[in-house]
């Protein structure tokens, strides 16, 4: 039991998991910002849905690499870099939704 645990949280399947997570994050928002540049008007909504997955995938990196930094402070410094530009696309995707849906 305590095998398929520790199996289970390892650097490689962590790995693998997060490679997982930026091919699907960057896939769908390429989609998304595709149509929202062919048809900006109709697809509006979809500007805060790519800052929020953007976001999200800075989020994820910051979080992994601070958790893998271990005492290494210019690792952790960057880590908190990318929450940080994480927190700041989840500001700029709330301004941008309030200003679509002020408008709308």
């Amino acid at each position: 039991m305590r095998y398929r645990q520790a199996r289970r949280n390892s650097p490689r399947n962590t790995s693998l998991i997060l490679d997982w997570v930026h091919i699907v994050i960057g896939v769908l928002v390429v989609i998304m910002a595709v149509a929202a540049f062919i048809s900006p008007e109709k697809n509006m909504f979809l500007f805060p849905v790519i800052f929020f997955l953007a976001a999200v995938l800075n989020m994820v990196n910051g979080v992994y690499r601070y958790q893998q930094s271990g005492r290494d402070k210019r690792r952790k410094a960057s880590a908190v870099g990318l929450i940080m530009i994480a927190v700041f696309l989840l500001a700029v995707m709330a301004v941008s939704a309030v200003s679509i849906w002020r408008r709308g």
